[in-house]
Order: structure tokens, then C-alpha cells, then sequence
């Protein structure tokens, strides 16, 4: 009996223990469908934005994305955005508000390129 009651404190102390590491991750979700413009921030003495073309893209159904070069998919971790396949492979932003995305480096820094969702998707 006192081995039971030992396996089953041991069984809950573990499953416990998993929680934070799940919860450290974030719900999955989808960002929502359309286009989405790239583009550096400007200067006070020029343009407010550049825009980037070669790197908008589309999100064009659950998790999946496409650009000029091609299709891929994508994995949205709480606001954390990771491209899995296809051209953009690796290339991973953070959610800032619905519609708008920050690249990030891989130690998680923002960096200075932003994309945000421009309108629905072109034909």
C-alpha cells in the first residue's frame, strides 16, 4: 500500500512539474488570412516606412503562408510566430496586435523589419 501511494505521489509530482514547460510555450493559433507588407522604419528626414517587397507574403489558410518564391507553413506559438517550411524556413516574428508582426533574431531580439496585414487576399 505505502508503495502505491509513493508511485502515486511520484506520478502527480511529475505530471505537475510538466505543466509550466507547457504553459512557457503558448496556445497554438493562426494569424489571420491575407497580405501582409514588410517594411523597415524610415527616417525623420525621408520616407516613414520602406517597404520590402521581396518579403511580404500571404497567409492563405490554417498555418500555411506563400510568397513570390513559393508555400510553405508556419507554427504560432502564444505570439511567437515560427515559419517550418518552405522560403521562409527558420525566419521567425513575434505577434505585436492582430495584423502586425516584428522579426526576431534567434536569441528572440526584435528586430527592425515589420509586416502587417494589408487587406485580403489578392487573386
Amino acid at each position: 500500500m505505502t508503495r502505491r501511494i509513493a508511485i502515486c505521489i511520484a506520478a502527480t509530482a511529475f505530471a505537475l512539474s510538466a505543466i509550466p514547460g507547457a504553459q512557457a510555450q503558448g496556445r497554438l493559433g493562426l494569424l489571420p488570412q491575407g497580405e501582409y507588407v514588410c517594411a523597415l522604419p524610415g527616417s525623420a528626414t525621408g520616407a516613414a516606412w520602406e517597404e520590402l517587397p521581396a518579403h511580404n507574403f500571404a497567409i492563405t489558410g490554417a498555418s500555411s503562408y506563400r510568397t513570390d518564391k513559393g508555400s510553405g507553413t508556419y507554427l504560432l506559438e502564444g505570439k511567437r510566430v515560427t515559419f517550418t517550411r518552405g522560403p521562409m524556413k527558420g525566419h521567425r516574428m513575434m505577434l505585436l496586435s492582430s495584423g502586425l508582426l516584428q522579426e526576431m533574431d534567434r536569441n528572440g531580439k526584435l528586430g527592425r523589419l515589420r509586416c502587417h496585414r494589408a487587406g485580403p487576399i489578392a487573386s
